[in-house]
């Protein structure tokens, strides 16, 4: 049977896949400019624009359905995942004060594969010994990265375990995203925005720098791409599958390589193009499995009910 029998109605795979590209760029777009704005200003007040400013973008792009939009069939979950999202930006944020951005991305990418790890006891699913080598594979890369044997300045120490800790946060949050499908993407943006612009306003006069105009600017584009992204990926998977655009989100690696160097001079060493190569081909190995597993799990039950 021909690709076009099983299209579906509205599907368009090359589109989906621009949008997946276009959500890496804003994402890393994002990363750039927190990096930037953490030189100069408080970590408090560069996460607060994050979500105050993206509040403003899921407003009024939800403004025509708010009241539809505001109400969430599991609303504990949506709590549950925008305190993961907060954790996950605060720890990413302060990771990247002191690591290379291509390096920072790198690390983020262990996160698919610690959501494997995380799903045999949250979500009790059964992992399989070929996954399960695919998730050795991505430690082994992982390490190579990550490079605890060397002897690497303080900061830089904090600053890699902060953004192993964000990994961590981010594969929980993953895993909270599978189980809030029933609500609306739009609801997830707005949930996750509004939480993070209200706890991070609680805390912002403790940590409050007076900005220039330009960086007025800047901190408003973090919320801006920041919501665009989201945007972005929303309209993505509705265009494609997510087996279709998801192995495209590792375009970042090249976003982050070319932002690091342009604004901040950084290049990724030997080593961490070999830890994100074996990353790499965990994830999309891990990816390809998770396939498998779900389309024989379709064509059972498809042979028992007939």
């Amino acid at each position: 049977m021909s690709a076009a029998a099983h299209a579906v109605p509205g599907e368009n795979r090359t589109r989906g896949i621009m949008w997946m590209l276009a959500t890496m760029f804003c994402f890393i777009a994002l990363d750039a400019m927190m990096k930037y704005l953490l030189e100069t200003y408080p970590l408090i007040q560069v996460t607060w624009a994050r979500f105050f400013f993206a509040t403003v973008i899921a407003l009024a792009v939800a403004s025509p359905r708010l009241p539809e939009i505001a109400v969430s069939r599991a609303p504990r979950q949506q709590l549950l995942r925008s305190v993961l999202l907060m954790m996950t930006t605060g720890l990413f944020n302060a990771g990247i004060r002191t690591t290379p951005l291509a390096t920072a991305t790198t690390i983020m990418f262990t996160s698919p594969i610690l959501v494997t790890v995380l799903s045999t006891v949250l979500l009790k699913e059964h992992v399989g010994p070929r996954r399960w080598a695919g998730v050795a594979v991505g430690f082994i890369g992982a390490m190579i990265v990550v490079r605890p044997w060397e002897s690497l300045e303080g900061a830089m120490s904090a600053g890699v375990l902060f953004l192993l800790i964000a990994a961590l946060s981010n594969a929980n949050y993953q895993i909270a995203t599978r189980r809030v499908r029933v609500d609306d993407p739009m609801t997830s943006l707005l949930y996750t925005a509004v939480a993070g612009a209200i706890v991070t306003s609680l805390m912002l006069p403790w940590a409050w720098e007076w900005p220039s105009w330009i960086d007025w600017l800047l901190l408003a584009s973090t919320g801006l791409a920041g919501g665009i992204g989201h945007l972005c990926l929303i309209r993505a998977l509705q265009s494609a599958p997510a087996s279709v655009v998801a192995p495209f989100s590792y375009s970042a690696l090249i976003w982050a390589t070319l932002f690091g160097f342009i604004f901040f001079g950084e290049l990724p060493d030997m080593w961490t193009w070999a830890g994100a190569a074996l990353i790499v081909a965990s994830g999309l190995y891990i990816f390809h499995r998770e396939r498998q597993v779900a389309a024989e799990k379709r064509s059972q039950q498809r042979e028992e009910t007939a």
